[in-house]
């Protein structure tokens, strides 16, 4: 496989079924198939609703779904500047090493520069050592002092509440 059988390209609602199915690749993956609950309705509404919060590339090769790339547009109040934040990034395995990975980079990151962008950032788990030094061989810095802040249901209603967290002390 050379880099003229990859097509990259916008995803469309008809590849709906390959993106859900390369997320739940991913979620398999990552070991966190527990938290990948979202439905092909909501992942369609996110993606191709009245107001789109993502948008995602995918990658081809001779036609069969290769990879992904989901992403979506951030701020940041230092720069005074959008930015875009990579959610997902996906190669199934049988097309790694192939340069899929880093061709869906380019692309993403070339929207950034197109849309005047000052930063494209995403994160990557700390035990993934490949993707951190392929990251890095890409020139991206991994912010070792940095960690994600996370709040989901129920305890998003809850501090909107006012409330005590939920299994708060």
């Amino acid at each position: 496989m050379s880099a003229r059988d990859v097509a990259i390209r916008p995803g469309r609602p008809e590849d709906l079924g390959d993106i859900e199915a390369m997320i739940r690749a991913l979620a398999e993956y990552e070991k966190l198939t527990h938290l990948c609950v979202g439905s092909a309705d909501d992942l369609a509404a996110a993606l191709w609703g009245p107001q789109p919060a993502a948008e995602v590339l995918i990658a081809r090769v001779s036609g069969k779904p290769a990879g992904f790339a989901l992403f979506f547009p951030t701020f940041s109040t230092f720069l005074g500047r959008r930015g875009l934040w990579l959610e997902d990034l996906f190669v199934y395995p049988g097309f790694r090493g192939a340069g899929i990975g880093k061709a869906l980079l380019r692309a993403v990151a070339a929207l950034a520069r197109d849309r005047g962008c000052g930063r494209f950032e995403w994160s990557v788990l700390d035990w993934n050592a490949p993707a951190i030094r392929f990251y890095e061989s890409l020139g991206a810095t991994v912010l070792p002092d940095w960690r994600i802040a996370r709040v989901v249901e129920p305890a998003i209603r809850a501090l909107a509440e006012g409330a005590p967290a939920p299994g708060a002390g």
